[in-house]
């Protein structure tokens, strides 16, 4: 386990959202892939912000309240988001993630173009697997 990266366990081509999308449209995908979040990436493909279901349900109540729309996803990201290079130790994610509120990571190269997705549950996974190769068989 000491070995493996996040590379070794991400997604890699994850589902992201270009800046300007409408955000009825980022809840459609976000809805139709059954997703909790995607990165937001700019016309060059770097990471730019990252969109959740929260993010989208505070701003979709006050809309559908008032019934305006037209909501623009850069409006209502969080920019900055944490990432991950795909060389970084998943035991150190995983002691990252007690820490940080993210359930999802963009894994991004040195020049922030996004290469993948790291879900906690992708974490949970393998510290699952290690935990069972630990064991004797019954």
């Amino acid at each position: 386990m000491a070995g493996w990266l996040v590379e070794d366990i991400m997604t890699r081509q994850p589902q992201s959202v270009p800046e300007g999308t409408g955000l009825t449209e980022v809840v459609a995908l976000l809805l139709r892939y059954r997703l909790l979040g995607m990165p937001v990436v700019c016309a060059d493909g770097k990471v730019v912000g990252f969109v959740s279901e929260q993010d989208c349900l505070r701003t979709l109540l006050m809309a559908s309240y008032f019934c305006e729309g037209g909501e623009r996803v850069e409006n209502v990201m969080h920019r900055s988001p944490l990432t991950l290079k795909p060389d970084a130790q998943v035991l150190d994610v995983a002691a990252l993630m007690l820490h940080q509120k993210p359930k999802i990571y963009p894994v991004v190269d040195d020049q922030g173009l996004l290469l993948g997705v790291l879900h906690r549950h992708q974490v949970l996974a393998a510290l699952n697997q290690q935990l069972q190769n630990c064991d004797p068989a019954p």
